[in-house]
C-alpha cells in the first residue's frame, strides 16, 4: 500500500516537473499581432521571459518586418541591415540567451510614429522568480516557472523517503 501510494506521489511530481519546465511560446501582442499603434511595453510587463521562450511575431507579409536592434537603435529607431531583417510575417524567435533584446518594425516611420517596438528582458532558466501561476491572455494555460517545478520535485522527493 506505502509503496502505490509513493509511486503516485512520484509520477505526480515528474508529470509536474515535466510541464513546468517547458518553453514557452509568447505571440507578441496576442491576437492583435506586430501592428501599428500598439502597446508592446505594457503587453510584455507582467511576462516572464526565459531562456528557451520563443517569440512569434505575427503581421501581413509585405506590411512590415521584424529587426533586432541595440538599445541605442530601439530608442532612436535606427534600422539597420548588420542584423538581418526578417519579414515573413511569422517571425520566430527563439530566446537562447539571457539579457535585454530589443526589436523595432524596420518598415517607413512605424517604430518612431507608430509605436512599433519591444523591449523585453530575458532571464536564465536558474533566476526564472517563482510567482503565483497566471492566465495568459489569450488561453487558458497556465505559465508555471521553471523554479516552481524544481520545488515541486524536491518536495515530491522528500515526501517519498517520509512514506
Amino acid at each position: 500500500m506505502a509503496a502505490s501510494h509513493s509511486i503516485i506521489i512520484f509520477i505526480g511530481t515528474l508529470v509536474v516537473l515535466a510541464t513546468s519546465i517547458s518553453a514557452k511560446e509568447y505571440i507578441v501582442g496576442d491576437k492583435s499581432g506586430w501592428t501599428l499603434d500598439f502597446d508592446y511595453q505594457s503587453w510584455a510587463k507582467d511576462k516572464v521571459f526565459i531562456v528557451g521562450d520563443t517569440l512569434v511575431f505575427n503581421y501581413a507579409s509585405g506590411a512590415h518586418s521584424v529587426m533586432k536592434v541595440n538599445g541605442t537603435g530601439f530608442q532612436q529607431c535606427i534600422v539597420s541591415s548588420s542584423n538581418g531583417t526578417l519579414t515573413s510575417g511569422r517571425d520566430i524567435i527563439p530566446l537562447q540567451t539571457p539579457g535585454r533584446k530589443w526589436y523595432i518594425c524596420g518598415v517607413g516611420k512605424h517604430c518612431e510614429l507608430r509605436n512599433m517596438k519591444l523591449f523585453i528582458t530575458v532571464l536564465p532558466q536558474t533566476m526564472a522568480p517563482a510567482p503565483s501561476p497566471v492566465a495568459t491572455s489569450t488561453s487558458t494555460k497556465l505559465i508555471v516557472p521553471t523554479v516552481y517545478g524544481f520545488v515541486v520535485a524536491l518536495f515530491g522527493g522528500i515526501l517519498l523517503h517520509l512514506v
